[in-house]
Formats: structure tokens, sequence, C-alpha cells
């Protein structure tokens, strides 16, 4: 295989793919939704502004109330421009998904149809070529399609001066990026499924069957799952009658001696810390159960990301980024696993 004849073939599939009508209307579409978006997100960016220039009008109140004691009182921080990409996550995830999809389903079968593929294999270029250079092109339309969007959003800004910081240029960037990785995994289902049936109809309802169970019902699943391997939930001790829950809490012994009274713990508030570690243990492990499973839809292992990217966090924004690791990794291994699938398979396939 050689990286030259794997571009042009990319080359003439970013092409295809950008004059397609089905491909350009569907994208426009996404873009108009990204934009709405946007504008919810600077209303919810305003108001965020006017609360924070509001508590900077106030500090002093602020500062003599926590020397009051009102130590839970905090002025709020600025609020970043992260907000006006919040709603993207929701249009990428829905239409996002739809044009991905809309740019894989016919890869091949449409080279099938058209009896295009034997024509194209009898040139000089090799098979492997042939597929990972439709994966290049595949991509690249998709970046761009990222990349279009995330300029206009912040075309916008910067015409209404609204100018990120360098932080949050990086964080744009990761979204991004972020958007484009879940894009790809839709598109390589949607190659898949297309190197294995030979219509282009029936690649495509496959595809969006594999985007329901995933979407829908994998979440559901996984919850299920969680509860079977976590077992029945641990059961609070029986509570005498009369006493509220509050009063468990509160349940305890004093003692007295020479040097003055004490308080130990009773029995029954010894049983309830038990209970709470034990819920806490099981809920734990059925999370973790339930996120193993659910990172195998790139829908939540991108809600998962994505929120954490433009949602702007106290820390570092790396060091945020090593809590949602799974996500990341999940973003990548999804379409590793199917375009390995659809190598293989277009690699096998009878071309007659």
């Amino acid at each position: 295989m050689t990286l030259e004849r794997s571009l042009t073939v990319a080359a003439k599939e970013f092409s295809d793919l950008f004059t397609s009508r089905r491909f350009l209307l569907i994208f426009a579409l996404y873009l108009i939704i990204a934009v709405v978006g946007m504008a919810q997100g600077l209303e919810r960016y305003d108001y965020a502004l006017i609360s924070y220039n509001d508590a900077l009008q106030a500090a002093d109140e602020y500062r003599a109330l926590q020397e009051l004691g009102a130590s839970w009182l905090e002025m709020p921080g600025k609020p970043s421009i992260l907000y006006v990409f919040s709603p993207m996550t929701g249009a990428t995830m829905m239409l996002g998904a739809i044009l991905a999809i809309a740019a894989g389903f016919d890869q091949v079968t449409r080279e099938k149809e058209s009896r295009s593929l034997k024509t194209l294999l009898s040139h000089p270029v090799y098979r492997d070529e042939v597929i990972v250079g439709k994966a290049l092109g595949g991509a690249a339309a998709l970046g761009v399609v990222v990349g279009l969007v995330l300029a206009v959003i912040t075309a916008v800004l910067l015409v209404l001066s609204i100018v990120p910081t360098a932080a949050e240029v990086v964080s744009i960037l990761l979204f991004g990026a972020i958007s484009l990785l879940f894009l790809i995994a839709w598109f390589t289902v949607a190659l898949a499924f297309s190197t294995v049936v030979r219509e282009s109809g029936n690649a495509l309802i496959f595809t969006l069957v594999v985007l329901f169970v995933v979407s829908s019902l994998l979440p559901v699943i996984g919850a299920a799952v969680g509860g079977l391997v976590a077992g029945p939930p641990p059961q609070p001790p029986e509570t005498p009658a009369g006493e509220t829950p509050a009063v468990q809490e509160m349940t305890f012994t004093y003692v007295s001696n020479a040097t003055g009274s004490y308080v130990v713990d009773s029995p029954r508030h010894e049983a309830l810390k038990e209970y709470r570690e034990e819920r806490a243990a099981y809920t734990e492990k059925k999370r973790i159960v339930t996120d193993v499973i659910t990172l195998l839809s790139p829908q939540e292992s991108y809600q998962a990301v994505a929120d954490l990217v433009s949602t702007p966090g106290e820390g570092p924004l790396l060091e945020s980024l090593g809590s949602v690791w799974a996500g990341i990794a999940g973003l990548i291994v999804f379409p590793s696993v199917f375009f390995a699938a659809a190598y293989m398979r277009f690699m096998r396939t009878d071309i007659r």
C-alpha cells in the first residue's frame, strides 16, 4: 500500500461528498441547528455575565457576610464563552450522527451497484488503498464540516466582541476534536455495513438500527446488567416504631465516669454506619458495570467528554479529562473496531 494512491482515492471521495446534494442538505441543517443552539448558549452566557457583574459590584457585601459567618457564600466565577458551545452537543448527537451515516453508508455499495468497483480495481491500485482512501476521504469531509461549524460560531462571537482566551481556544479545539471523533465513529459503522451488504438501502437500514440500539437501548441494558451484577441492594436496619430516619442518624449513648461524660456509638448507630458503607459499595459496583457497558455507545462517551470540555471547571482541563478517560478511549476504540471489520471484509470481497 502506498500513501499517494490512498490519498488519490481519498480526494475523489472528498469531492464526491461535497458535490452530493444529500450530504450538503444534512450539513446545512446541522449548521442551522448548531447556530440556533449557539443563540441559546449566548443567552445563558449573557445571564451569567450579568450575575457576575452584579456580584462584583456587591463584592464588599459578600466579604462582610463571609466575615459574619456565611462561609458558604462564594463569589461567582467569571463566565466562560464555552457556554455557547454546550448546546452544540445535542445537534452533533442528532444531526451529526445522521450526517456521518449519510457520508458512509454507500461508500462501497455505490461502487458495487454501478459496477465501477471492478473497473477501479483494474487500475494500478490495491484493495487496501481503496478502503483506506475511502475512510480518509470521509473523515476529511467530516473534519471540514466540524471546522466550518466551529469557525462560524467563533466568527459570530468575534463580531459580538466576545474574544476567547488562550485556554478557551484550546478547549474549543478540543471540543471540535471530540466532535470529529464522534462523527467518525458513526461513519465507520456505515462504512462497515457498506462493505458487508450489496445494496445501499440495506446498509442504511442496518446502520440506523445499530444507531437506535446503541443510543436508546444500550443505556437501559447497561443499567439492568449493572443491577444484576451488583445483586440485591443492602437493606437498612429496622426502624423502631415512632422513630424517624433523622432520629436514627442521631442514635448514640452517653457514658459518664469520673472524668466526665462522653459519647460512644450505640449498636444501632454502628448498624447504620455499616449500612451506609454497604450501600456506597453497592452503588459504586453498579456504576462501574453500567459505565463499562454504556461506553460501547459513542453517544454516552461523547456526552460525558463534551459536557466536561464545554462546561468550565475549577481545575485545569487536562486534569479534568482524567475523569473521563474511559469516554475518550471509547470514542477511539469504537470506530477502530468497525474500520477493522470493514477493512477485513473488503479485502476478502469477491468482486465480479
